[in-house]
């Protein structure tokens, strides 16, 4: 429990910024997917890395657990309280410090979103191209080593953050990176920050590469009869090299959903969306690869958006998806999978898993950015029905099992949080007893976001 003490003395370093309001704690509380209720006791909305060091430094004094929130997009339960304390929102950080035009990066707060970075950015023939679907904060994206839509092209946010500062568990402040191209300093402590979803430090600052607009910008989709015939047109796709910019896959379900949502009227078939960026003559050439592919597979000939508005409105029906799948059923919640395989096992892979969900009771639309062999399974389930949320965690547990049979991986953007843990050792064995000492080491009080990620 937060004292009367401990929160006068926080409320010395917020003044007007610290609050116990019910409603703001539910809000730091909630999730996107099935986890109940678990607000913080005391939400602080510092503006500066010097109240995020003051605020660290008495939190560790008194041992009081702190849990960063961003947008509050996570899937895994990372910015829940699970052992309650204090709930750092980071949304008034949230400011572009400097762009590098000739450099091509940016620094910035962790508290903007990436919509907001790229709005700035709009004038200067640059963007920002990490795009995880939802709007969320870059600080968050980082923690949690999101990617997304284009990561088949721009990489995540591994690739594409290259320095921090960030507030250790006792209030000191580190910074790791450089502005430069590559390093061969030390440890690369940047990458181990990224992906840890708050359990080593808070970001407080972030410098984040750049990227050119494209000149040329091509969408479509088409539709395949089969999911296995879609899934082999990536496969092949990818192996020639052919630089697609997105290559987005939904199963027949996905896209009944998509229609009910979006007033749409794809047929009811598995679907690719993808996108080309390049020059004109560079995206002509792909566009015409690419077709030669899908219809060696027996896919549809393409729906063109070549429009800005039309790009927009059919990436905005993708990125709605998974509130499209929600609404199949009234009141659901989702037990939400993200696997990531190697591109020559994405096939078996999602060919196992829709026969694993056709067995079961539980619905589970099947969608993903299998450009990079990652995909997901969104199972739908009655939140005030544990029977129903057990089956869909086997049939969760199944798909990672898979995945890592396969040679790949539990999760490839959603993270770890409190809902993939219990999966972490089968995956990383003795390695994730080593993140536990890295843990123990930088927070021997465990105040950082405990009972998440490590052991």
């Amino acid at each position: 429990m937060i004292s009367e003490t401990v929160y006068a003395e926080l409320s010395t370093v917020l003044e007007g910024r610290l609050t116990r309001s019910k409603s703001e704690l539910n809000q730091h509380g909630l999730s996107e997917t099935w986890f109940p209720l678990t607000p913080p006791e005391v939400v602080a909305y510092p503006e500066t890395t010097e109240e995020v060091s003051r605020l660290m430094n008495i939190c560790h004094a008194h041992e009081v657990p702190v849990t960063a929130f961003g947008a509050g997009t996570s899937l895994e339960g990372q910015t829940l309280a699970a052992k309650g304390g204090l709930s750092v929102d980071f949304s008034r950080m949230n400011r572009v410090i400097r762009i590098n035009d000739a450099d091509m990066d940016a620094v910035v707060q962790p508290g903007i979103t990436r919509e907001a970075l790229n709005l700035e950015l709009r004038t200067t023939g640059l963007m920002f191209p990490v795009d995880p679907g939802a709007n969320a904060s870059l600080g968050g994206m980082a923690m949690t080593r999101a990617s997304g839509t284009t990561a088949v092209k721009y990489g995540t946010m591994k690739e594409n953050v290259i320095g921090l500062e960030v507030v250790l568990a006792d209030g000191t402040v580190i910074h790791t990176g450089s502005r430069a191209r590559k390093s061969a300093s030390g440890y690369d402590l940047t990458s181990l920050f990224v992906g840890s979803e708050g359990t080593l430090g808070l970001i407080t600052e972030m410098t984040v590469r750049l990227h050119g607009q494209p000149e040329a910008i091509s969408a479509a989709v088409c539709s395949f009869d089969e999911i296995t015939p879609a899934v082999q047109a990536v496969i092949a796709t990818i192996q020639i090299g052919l630089p697609m910019a997105r290559i987005e896959f939904l199963d027949a379900e996905s896209v009944d959903a998509v229609n009910k949502y979006s007033g749409a009227e794809f047929p009811l078939k598995p679907h690719l969306f993808v996108e080309f960026h390049g020059s004109e003559s560079g995206v002509a050439e792909q566009v015409e690869m690419f077709g030669e592919i899908v219809h060696e597979f027996g896919g549809s000939d393409f729906q063109w958006a070549s429009k800005a508005e039309d790009r927009t409105a059919l990436w905005t029906m993708r990125h709605h998806a998974y509130w499209a799948c929600l609404a199949l059923r009234k009141g659901a919640k989702a037990v939400v999978t993200d696997i990531s395989v190697p591109i020559s096992k994405l096939a078996q892979a999602v060919e196992d898993t829709a026969a694993d969900i056709a067995a079961s009771p539980i619905d589970g639309p099947i969608l993903g950015h299998v450009g990079d062999g990652n995909f997901h399974a969104i199972l739908l389930v009655d939140p005030n029905d544990p029977e129903e949320i057990k089956l869909a965690k086997e049939l969760a547990h199944r798909m990672a099992e898979r995945a890592l049979a396969l040679g790949g991986t539990i999760t490839g953007e959603h993270g770890i949080g409190m809902g993939k843990k219990g999966l972490m050792a089968e995956e990383h064995g003795a390695a994730w007893g080593l993140m536990g000492q890295i843990k123990a080491a930088m927070d021997p009080k465990n105040i950082l976001n405990p009972g998440k990620l490590v052991p």
